[in-house]
């Protein structure tokens, strides 16, 4: 007779066997559950394949020890904009010290230099690479798609990236991460020895040639693959010979489709219907990609499933989606996101910041934090990112006097040229400012017109009601009848726009926010002697706009207006040290103003 608890240990095991059995049928084809062979694309249905990612599942290199490599092309003003929405949405997830390998022409490299430099993000290493010595050897392919030659760039990458770098990330700039990088590194330990290329599943029926009558795409696996994303194995893919095989295949195919119509993406996939062995499928949420009529909705059941969104379409933010608004919310978060937010340290990480932003970091260290006007030392040595020529433009034509535009003005009234302002003549050349009380207003083309307004009453001259000594000495007055440039004098608080030479003072940066910092540049350029020119034709207009939160600060709080007061008095002491007895001059008007006050 067998013990009474032995039937329930028996059909214990047995039941434990049955959740394996069922287990290894149900997962052990996947390639995310670490289990069995990678799945083919032809395995499963398409809304099921891939879709899980999760990053307990897999073996997460060390955040500190392991800096991942990401290659992105870039070229242009648009795509050096989409790269930095990009940008902020991967720092903003990542643990790892990332290399950033960019390939851009002179206009995205000067853009980009400027930004990195003044974001001062720690562990990132930014190497560029000259797109125009890349040209040749993509030329020769016909290409419809709008991205031109640089689309056709990624296949080129194995043989310009350094050949001590193994792996390597290539990223679209159409593109917006979800999740930390670091997880999509660590599929690259679910290569098998022959894959040497990562990529999602296309999620249209592009390639599968029913779009439309006489629909003809180029070959692929199946739906193919979206070359937004991908892995590439570098060493391994020199080892197959990837140049000739991938130059082989292009020249075949332009026989007889005569271009490509997605770029690098079309000769991928001829290359993979041919040698199958070397991709990798990867999970499509490594790859959502949103363009008109896919299947992305079928991708993920939840927000958390997802890690990166693909705009790839010409459209971008138009798509139809079914959840369209929260991909939009999301992409424009992140094109929002103050870039100087990204400076903070990755734990446990040594050495991890650019040169100069480690003493920056001491200093601000050092700051006491329950001053009241910590916020204003704390700005005074912060470094503000910059970016540069955010809009398309065309530059005129070199002249002996470049000047760059910081607001309304038309290079028409060629006024430099004019007043011979040379090197020894140091100029401010005042524009007037008006203002407009109506949201909506037409631009006046010429002073007769302007002037027309002004006596309406559609117009005033700036800050009329609330601040007229602001503008006072430029003597709107004279500037009526003017038909020449004349000289004013300097006058407290005095606080024109003006158009002035490269190599003049520039602002001084403990006055940020709202408060002083044009009456302290202008007072400075009148220490150093400048002539203030007003100019006769040329003037400014500020159309209404909701007050910044700085003035509301100033108009509210008695702690900002008392930090701004010791501000200008350390202004103040300073410039005595700078110019002695001829500085007295802007101590007494301060102190004259204080006692209007």
């Amino acid at each position: 007779m067998l013990p009474r608890g032995r039937p329930r240990a028996m059909g214990a095991v047995v039941l434990l066997l049955l959740l394996l059995v069922v287990g290894f049928f149900l997962f052990g084809r996947d390639p995310e559950y670490g289990l069995g062979t990678t799945a083919t694309l032809d395995e499963k249905p398409y809304g099921s394949r891939n879709r899980s990612a999760s990053s307990s599942q897999l073996l997460l290199p060390s955040k500190c020890e392991v800096m991942l490599h990401v290659a992105i092309v870039c070229a242009g003003y648009n795509s050096s904009r989409e790269i930095i929405t990009l940008m902020k949405s991967l720092l903003f997830y990542r643990k790892n010290p990332l290399h950033l390998h960019l390939i851009t022409d002179a206009i995205a490299r000067n853009i980009l230099e400027t930004l990195f430099r003044t974001w001062m993000v720690p562990a990132v290493v930014v190497s560029f690479y000259d797109a125009e010595e890349l040209k040749p050897l993509v030329s020769w392919i016909p290409n419809k798609h709008y991205s031109g030659l640089y689309g056709l760039m990624k296949l080129v990458l194995p043989s310009i990236l350094p050949l001590s770098l193994a792996r390597v990330i290539v990223l679209d700039t159409d593109v917006t991460f979800s999740s930390d990088i670091v997880e999509l590194w660590a599929l690259f330990d679910r290569f098998s020895d022959k894959q040497v290329v990562g990529l999602v599943e296309n999620q249209s029926d592009w390639y599968l040639g029913n779009l439309w009558k006489n629909h003809r795409p180029w070959p692929a696996l199946g739906r193919g693959f979206n070359t937004g994303v991908i892995l590439l194995w570098l060493d391994r893919l020199q080892q197959t010979g990837w140049e000739q095989m991938w130059k082989l295949t292009a020249k075949r195919e332009l026989h007889t489709l005569t271009a490509t119509s997605l770029a690098d993406q079309d000769i991928f996939n001829a290359v993979l219907k041919e040698h199958p062995n070397l991709v990798h499928p990867l999970p499509c949420v490594w790859n959502v990609q949103l363009s008109d009529h896919t299947l992305a909705e079928r991708c993920y059941l939840e927000a958390a499933d997802l890690k990166v969104i693909h705009w790839n379409s010409p459209k971008k933010l138009r798509v139809k989606n079914k959840h369209a608004e929260f991909f939009r919310n999301l992409h424009l978060t992140f094109l929002g996101y103050d870039g100087k937010l990204l400076r903070r340290e990755l734990f446990g990480c040594p050495n991890q910041f650019p040169p100069g932003a480690e003493q920056l970091q001491q200093a601000l260290a050092q700051l006491d934090e329950e001053e009241p006007c910590f916020e204003f030392r704390q700005q005074q040595l912060t470094v503000h990112r910059v970016h540069i020529t955010f809009l398309p433009h065309q530059p005129p034509p070199p002249r002996p006097y470049d000047v760059t535009l910081v607001a309304q003005l038309s290079m028409d009234r060629a006024s430099i040229e004019q007043l011979e302002l040379g090197s020894r003549r140091k100029a401010a050349l005042v524009v007037p400012a008006f203002e407009t009380l109506h949201y909506r207003f037409s631009f006046p083309n010429s002073k007769a017109e302007l002037l027309t307004l002004l006596d309406a009453g559609s117009l005033y001259t700036f800050r009329y009601h609330e601040w007229p000594q602001g503008h006072l000495s430029t003597d709107y007055s004279r500037w009526r009848e003017a038909q020449a440039p004349y000289r004013v004098q300097w006058s407290a608080d005095y606080e024109p726009y003006v158009v002035v030479p490269r190599d003049c003072p520039r602002y001084d940066p403990r006055f940020v926010g709202f408060g002083w910092n044009k009456v302290a540049h202008i007072i400075e350029l009148d220490a150093q002697e400048y002539e203030f020119l007003v100019l006769p034709e040329a003037f400014s207009i500020h159309l209404p706009h909701a007050p910044s939160l700085d003035i509301s600060r100033f108009r509210s709080s008695s702690t900002y207006r008392n930090c701004l007061q010791a501000l200008k008095e350390e202004f103040h002491q300073d410039l005595s040290r700078r110019y002695g007895s001829a500085a007295l001059k802007y101590l007494t008007a301060l102190q004259q103003s204080r006692s209007r006050a």
